[in-house]
């Protein structure tokens, strides 16, 4: 039995108008918790509470205006593990977006995303769809599945839409690897490597209105250069190596 299961979610609560030390608190709580149980909706949506709702607020009034988003929000598309045919997009041409998603999960040995949580607002999308995109975001943007891999692509996404939760993941995995190398590599290549996928993130469209549904057939290669500003220095030669 896992850890989080043995725990009662009755004692996991935010209290109205928490202090951020509370946030904070219950946020590195819910982390541990969350490994390996990534779909909890309990835990997911409480994580978003503590640090993001106001973030997630402010991302869906900018988002209101796009088209795409609009459509989005009425037909809730789902990149969820029951509504992926991961053979037949395995079947697709070589390069393509859903032959090499397909190879991503084959290759590290992972299942998709997949939740019971219930869509009651934008808000509620908006968290969803970010958390089902990760896997994708690793494919497009050529970050690797190690620790040196997610911490570049929390800093991604992190510039690029000011997720907090990435931010607090960053802490705690760079405080980590200045105690002990965790992500593999000298505190100061880390460091490099961070700083250049924050400012990569900071420089791509956003990526949350784009329907990744319509594009399986598209090369992967056309799609890193409508989504993902160009990598550079420390971050184009970790990028390139993963390709």
């Amino acid at each position: 039995m896992s850890t989080a299961s043995t725990i009662d979610p009755a004692t996991l609560s935010l209290p109205e108008d928490a202090s951020l030390f509370t946030r904070l608190r219950l946020s590195l709580r819910l982390l541990k918790l969350i490994k390996g149980d990534e779909g909890n909706p309990v835990y997911g949506q409480l994580l978003n509470a503590c640090l993001d709702g106001n973030v997630y607020a402010s991302l869906a009034r900018e988002l209101r205006r796009s088209e795409a988003w609009r459509s989005m929000l009425s037909a809730h598309p789902s990149l969820q593990a029951a509504d992926l045919d991961l053979d037949a997009l395995a079947r697709l041409p070589e390069g393509t977006l859903g032959q090499a998603y397909a190879r991503y999960y084959r290759d590290n040995k992972i299942s998709p995303f997949a939740t019971t949580l219930e869509i009651r607002s934008d808000v509620d999308f908006i968290a969803k769809r970010y958390r089902e995109t990760h896997d994708l975001l690793h494919v497009l943007t050529g970050y690797g599945t190690d620790v040196m891999g997610e911490m570049e692509l929390q800093a991604y996404a992190l510039g690029n839409l000011g997720i907090r939760t990435a931010l607090l993941i960053l802490v705690v995995g760079t405080l980590g690897q200045l105690k002990g190398r965790q992500a593999g590599v000298g505190s100061s290549e880390y460091l490099r490597r961070v700083r250049a996928a924050y400012r990569r993130g900071r420089a791509s469209p956003q990526f949350l209105d784009f329907w990744f549904e319509h594009h399986w057939e598209t090369p992967v290669t056309t799609l890193r250069a409508r989504l993902c500003a160009p990598a550079n220095g420390s971050d184009r030669e970790a990028a390139h190596t993963r390709d």
